[in-house]
């Protein structure tokens, strides 16, 4: 994959460098391949999402991105320096949350902060415990600093890792898994205090296999999928190119006034909607969407509802990793058993995205103004 020029925006705006950027990336253990010709470049100041399953190589990516592993192939830059050769000063500028941090157990929050501050180089001055004290009140453990660790619930010791990575004030925050094992609150707090860190100037990378993780925390995905990335982008531009066309869910307090939808320009195909009495309208345009209202009103239908569906990150990432292409009005697919068909409902699109079909997907569904699907 071609990485992203990152000198200059389309306007031709010189642009800020890229904070990370790894281009061909390749990493074996043995007869394992872990990274194959991987492309990536994380922008500064924003949260970059490494998607995939288990497997796809996250862990080791972040791994090279602060020089805890050397590239078997390709280059790997972080600050414009190469780890291999910088890695004291990479690291120094990094902070890291693995999967399952270590910590040490026999000790409290506090001694455990105070030794991460030694080992950053911070000392044990007035202004580290200053310091320690913030890391921890930011993360909603200052009461709990002179407790032992080992009584800590995983939630916890997730928020006093976190406290621990940003002691040393670092420009690149790297976390795996953040959330594993974590509560739904406690899961909600830790990305909520994600976010903040990019408000503040930090730029992160983040790895997780959780879809609903990445939904509206990720300014960039990157889709990994058996040590390679399969795509990247802003979640806009990835609806873009995977899901071109528009859909917009269509009620009336008569349903019958709607059936004449798909006579309107830019309509595409209109089907049932998944609540009684609605359609979802597949248009070629979002422009088209207020020209379509007022053609149903015109017509002389009483509308209630009129929503715009946008696809979930669940659906680009299967419509990514099955490597099937989106019709352009969002929801016509040529299916595995190779029915041209209209697919209604999220679900019955994922379905078809990924080539598995519902028992109860009516073949045929829906009615079509056009002759046939891409």
């Amino acid at each position: 994959m071609t990485s992203p020029d990152a000198s200059a925006d389309p306007g031709g705006t010189p642009s800020a460098p890229p904070v990370v950027q790894l281009s061909g990336v390749g990493r074996r253990f043995g007869a394992v391949t872990a990274l194959d010709r991987l492309d990536l470049v994380v922008p500064p100041h924003e949260v970059t999402v490494l998607l995939g399953p288990n497997g796809a190589g996250k862990t080791t990516a972040i791994r090279m991105i602060t020089g805890a592993l050397d590239p078997h192939d390709g280059t790997v830059r972080t600050f414009g320096l190469d780890p291999a050769d910088h890695g004291e000063e990479v690291r120094s500028r990094c902070g890291v949350v693995a999967a399952k941090p270590a910590l040490y157990d026999r000790l409290d929050g506090r001694a455990n902060l105070e030794y991460a501050a030694e080992l950053y180089g911070l000392g044990r001055k007035a202004a580290v415990a200053t310091r320690i004290r913030d890391a921890a009140a930011r993360f909603g453990i200052e009461h709990a600093l002179d407790q032992q660790v080992g009584g800590y619930s995983t939630g916890m010791k997730t928020r006093l890792a976190l406290a621990r990575s940003i002691l040393h004030e670092p420009d690149l925050l790297l976390f795996d898994e953040p959330t594993s094992g974590l509560d739904p609150e406690s899961s909600h707090a830790v990305l909520e205090m994600i976010r903040e860190m990019t408000d503040d100037g930090c730029t992160v990378v983040m790895c997780t296999h959780l879809l609903l993780e990445a939904e509206g925390l990720a300014d960039q995905v990157v889709v990994l999928e058996d040590g390679t990335d399969l795509v990247s982008g802003t979640p806009l531009e990835l609806t873009r190119r995977y899901w071109p066309g528009t859909v917009v869910l269509v009620a009336a307090e008569d349903p019958a006034s709607l059936a004449a939808a798909t006579a309107i320009p830019g309509v595409r195909s209109s089907e049932p909607g998944t609540e009684p009495g609605s359609v979802r309208l597949h248009l070629d345009h979002d422009r088209r969407t207020p020209d379509v209202v007022l053609a149903l009103a015109a017509g002389g239908a009483r509308l209630t509802r009129v929503e715009p569906l946008q696809p979930s990150l669940e659906d680009l990432y299967f419509a990514v990793r099955t490597k099937r292409d989106v019709a352009a009005d969002g929801g016509r697919q040529l299916t595995s058993d190779g029915i041209n068909e209209t697919v209604g409902g999220r679900q019955r699109q994922v379905e078809a995205l990924t080539g598995w079909r519902a028992k109860d997907t009516p073949a045929h569904a829906g009615t079509t103004n056009e002759g046939s699907s891409r």
